[in-house]
């Protein structure tokens, strides 16, 4: 069969003209499907969640107050001791002799006294008599009462060397628990200079301080005022959740509040009052604070999963209109079990997506499908089948 130069030409064209005739568009790709949740809003416990560090409820450092060698150490170290209880025991052998002077010296002024005592009596009934001038009278009257007076500065330094000499057994001021001994036996030890032997700590009731903004603790003013206390008086509850995050079984009360705030930061001191029956808080201690503010009328629970966690805060992410993906800010409340409080940042009604972030983008379109939630057990996706 012979091809003419006309059908060759005829069959190229065609060729080429099916080469470059462009290809259908691609199908666009179905947007991601995410699993959301409304949320509604229901009254919430509103509980304030800060960090603090415990501190002794009394402290009382036992110093030395008189000069001497440390003989014997009178208590274990790291042991809870009671008031009046002897912890040291200094060389009493200066104080002693300095006792035994004290009270030489006053039978000395005594016999002085008793003596001029006699003088007067005796130069009152020849004055009388005229025997003797009043002159000589009112001379005795003197050496009598100058007597008088030293007997009284000697009972007063007896009075100080049985002080001195208690100094030397040292007790404990206040009960609390003994802290390590910061001298030894042998050493000497200087009531000027203050020398200090131990730190008695109470810890039962132990402190929590912390601070809390201005505008937090207006809301807790206006809480109490709302039951008809103030702030001291109130006894707001506070609990600690300890540096491993388990909480701590006995409740504490807010104590005391600064009257000022901080220029500088914009906070305002606070102190807790919490028991420790066991000595389970320990002073200088990590806490968190969790202080019963009243409840939210209008707060919201949403899984842990679907909060992010940023420097600045916290956000969700919820799909709007059309289903297009919005990033929300929201503020955060304490976290309970699995779910986190939401204060503020979400109305009624709102989706927010709690699986399949990962796959969600701001002003991006998604597929939503519903969870259903249960009181005991997490959520789980809805039968879209029905």
């Amino acid at each position: 069969m012979i091809i003419t130069a006309h059908a060759r030409l005829a069959a190229a064209a065609l060729f080429l003209a099916a080469c470059n005739k462009s290809a259908p568009p691609a199908a666009a790709p179905p947007p991601p499907e995410v699993r959301i949740i409304t949320v509604t809003a229901q009254p919430i416990a509103n509980v304030i969640e800060v960090p603090g560090r415990l501190q002794a409820i009394r402290t009382a450092d036992v110093r030395a107050r008189v000069d001497g060698i440390v003989q014997r150490r009178l208590y274990t170290e790291g042991t809870d001791v009671r008031e009046g209880q002897p912890l040291f025991s200094i060389d009493a052998a200066p104080m002693r002799a300095q006792l035994a002077a004290a009270q030489a010296a006053l039978a000395r002024a005594e016999a002085t006294a008793a003596n001029a005592t006699q003088d007067v009596n005796r130069y009152k009934g020849l004055v009388e008599q005229q025997a003797l001038s009043q002159q000589e009278y009112d001379a005795a009257v003197a050496r009598l009462r100058t007597a008088q007076a030293d007997v009284a500065e000697r009972r007063a330094q007896i009075a100080t060397a049985r002080l001195t000499l208690g100094y030397t057994t040292v007790t404990a001021p206040i009960s609390g628990r003994a802290g390590r001994a910061e001298v030894t036996e042998g050493a000497l030890v200087k009531a000027g200079e203050g020398t200090l032997l131990t730190r008695i700590e109470q810890l039962d009731p132990i402190y929590a301080n912390f601070s809390q903004s201005s505008s937090d603790v207006l809301a807790l003013r206006r809480q109490a005022a709302a039951r008809g206390r103030t702030m001291t008086l109130g006894r707001v509850p506070v609990h600690l959740v300890l540096e491993d995050g388990s909480p701590y079984r006995i409740p504490g009360f807010l104590d005391f509040f600064d009257m000022a705030i901080d220029e500088t930061t914009g906070t305002a001191a606070l102190r807790a009052q919490i028991p420790n029956p066991q000595r389970a808080l320990l002073p200088g201690q990590f806490v968190r604070a969790r202080l019963d503010a009243g409840m939210l009328p209008n707060g919201f629970r949403v899984p842990q999963r679907a909060v992010t966690l940023t420097p600045q805060g916290g956000s969700v992410m919820v799909v709007g209109a059309k289903n297009i993906v919005e990033v929300r800010p929201v503020k955060l409340g304490p976290l309970e079990g699995g779910s986190w409080v939401i204060q503020s940042g979400l109305d009624p009604g709102e989706r927010v997506i709690v699986d399949g972030l990962q796959k969600a983008a701001p002003v991006k379109p998604v597929k939503p499908v519903p969870v259903i939630t249960t009181p005991t057990a997490s959520p789980q996706p809805a039968d879209t089948a029905r």
